[in-house]
């Protein structure tokens, strides 16, 4: 596909916007809070925003098209159970964490237990986020920027993480969330306009509901490889969610630096809404791609890029490559910020230097990001290797996912626990999920998340009833002022984002 002026024009000028605003608003920062949390004053649109375009992302545009490809609309379950997760979150973890008044999903764990199990848990995601998270963008990006535009996958990789790296490094978490909101609404713009064209393309919405009929139902058997609904509805996709949504830095970053509590969970509730609607424009051009240019894509990742190869006239290429650049660039800026942010606080601080200023935790975090960044770009390649994106990031989070998730739901839970619990717990998690992968490969793995957890739970319980705390522990109480109280109409807005869900399981079963 040859790019025309108007679409060179219209990439070059939303590279210099991102980057623009992205310096423009973070201007003026001073100290760690102002780098790592915004100045703790980010309000609620910004917030919901900021989540959906640092969670959409070429994993999505590549991996989960991909899957709809192969696997058809039931492949949603992720995005229409993640806004009912959302929910959860809003109304039971994010007013614990914003009253304790932490910068770090981990520092919670030290609070609750004690400064071991936090570091177990940041050392987790560092190495999560470097040879997991950071290296599937870099590595989907540089896919897709290869199918469609000819760029060589290591070089696009390289590009990648200059670009988003470059602001990330100077603007911190401001910079990152403003150019969420300038990639996120250039992200699913593009997504309509592609999913509008392949429905032209296939004759209308009636001919696509008869002609992809058998991959259009979200509830499969029980016993399926991949999404059974077991799993989907009460079973193992909920220990992913959980995780992701609610004590993954990388997303509970800007929750935490809201300016009140009504901020955190109106902007929460913004994001439930739009999940809603995400499969609509990610997985429909997947499955539009199985009937219209199957002989076309070699490997089901290719399937979105190959639809916007084929369908977008020209002038739209531009502007659509865009899109996509913006996609990867705010998954990966906050990645980068989050990553860094846990070094500093939790590694760095809390380990190395105690008595750092705060000033010095700031330049740190932005060494920091430089440093992820250049191992991000080595390791890319090697997701090549793996298979499916999609499959290689949900299968691996699995090996700590299970047991963070058990850590603070029994922290929060059950008072007693004691941090010999929640240490053991996190660490069994590894060989048990482990050793079901090898032990029932044709399982799916979210089968595996759910016996891993319950076998962590199991564990953690047998600890608390033989060694539970005498007295639970008092968490700290915040003293930087935000507001607590919670969003008006929480409960309403809550019920809605739920019955949105079931609503759309419902028409699609």
């Amino acid at each position: 596909m040859s790019f025309q002026p108007l679409d060179i024009a219209a990439f070059a000028g939303f590279l210099a916007l991102v980057v623009g605003v992205s310096l423009y608003a973070s201007r003026g920062k001073h100290d760690a809070a102002d780098y790592f949390l915004a100045g703790r004053n980010l309000p609620w649109w910004l917030i919901g925003f900021s989540l959906i375009a640092s969670n959409i992302s070429t994993e999505h545009f590549v991996g989960m098209a991909g899957r709809g490809y192969d696997l058809g609309l039931a492949i949603a379950s992720y995005e229409w159970m993640a806004a009912v997760t959302l929910v959860l979150v809003g109304l039971f973890f994010l007013p614990r964490f914003l009253r304790a008044g932490i910068y770090t999903i981990p520092e919670y764990l030290e609070f609750r237990y004690d400064a071991r199990t936090r570091t177990l848990m940041a050392a987790f995601m560092m190495a999560a986020y470097v040879f997991v998270a950071l290296a599937t963008v870099l590595y989907s990006g540089a896919l897709a920027l290869e199918s469609v535009f000819g760029i060589d996958t290591l070089a696009g990789i390289w590009l990648i993480g200059i670009l988003a790296g470059g602001y990330t490094i100077y603007g911190g978490l401001k910079a990152v969330v403003w150019s969420d909101l300038v990639q996120g609404v250039a992200l699913l713009l593009g997504g309509v306009v592609v999913t509008v064209l392949g429905f032209r393309a296939i004759g209308g919405i009636g001919s696509f509901m008869e002609l992809a009929d058998g991959k259009l139902h979200t509830v499969l058997p029980w016993n399926h490889p991949e999404m059974p609904w077991l799993a989907v509805f009460i079973g193992g996709l909920w220990i992913p969610n959980i995780f992701y949504w609610g004590l993954n830095q990388f997303i509970t970053q800007r929750t935490l630096a809201a300016r009140s509590l009504s901020d955190a969970q109106r902007g929460i509730f913004l994001a439930g809404f739009i999940k809603l609607g995400i499969p609509f424009i990610i997985v429909f051009p997947g499955i539009m791609a199985a009937e219209l240019f199957a002989d076309r894509v070699a490997n089901p990742d290719q399937a979105y890029p190959v639809m916007m190869r084929e369908l977008l006239p020209a002038g739209l290429t531009g502007v659509m490559f865009a899109a996509l650049f913006g996609a990867v660039m705010s998954s990966l800026d906050s990645m980068l910020n989050s990553a860094a942010t846990i070094f500093s606080v939790d590694l760095y601080k809390r380990h190395l230097r105690p008595k750092a200023s705060s000033r010095r935790l700031m330049v740190v975090g932005r060494v920091a990001t430089g440093v992820l960044v250049l191992v991000g770009c080595m390791w890319a390649p090697v997701v090549a290797r793996a298979g499916s994106v999609f499959d290689y990031i949900q299968m691996f989070w699995g090996f700590i996912s299970p047991g963070i998730v058990a850590a603070f739901l029994f922290g929060i839970f059950v008072p007693r626990t004691p941090p010999a619990a929640a240490f053991g717990g996190m660490i069994l998690g590894i060989p048990v999920y482990g050793l079901l992968l090898w032990l029932l490969p044709g399982v799916a793995f979210l089968h595996h998340m759910a016996i891993t957890f319950l076998v962590i739970s199991a564990f953690m319980a047998a600890v608390t009833l033989r060694r539970g705390l005498a007295e639970p522990r008092r968490l700290p109480k915040a003293a930087h002022g935000v507001d607590l109280a919670p969003a008006p109409g929480a409960k309403l807005w809550a019920g809605a984002v739920i019955g949105g869900a079931a609503v759309l399981y419902v028409i699609f079963w």
